[in-house]
């Protein structure tokens, strides 16, 4: 069960965030990964509840 203000679940949904890390290839290309921090328990509750996965979004890579 969660409970709280609208206040309480956006600082909740506030803390995980989504990193990129760039890399520049061999071959003068760019890597891009991207990839979401873990999230914690009570953040975890509310992807539950809502049926989202924990890492929403997984990692995505691109190469320019």
């Amino acid at each position: 069960d969660i409970n709280g203000s609208w206040n309480t679940l956006r600082n909740t949904l506030s803390v995980q965030q989504r990193i990129t890390a760039t890399f520049k290839q061999r071959d003068g290309r760019t890597l891009h990964v991207r990839k979401s921090t873990l999230a914690e328990p009570k953040l975890k509750a509310i992807y539950t509840a809502l049926g989202i996965p924990a890492q929403p979004l997984g990692v995505r890579k691109l190469i320019v």
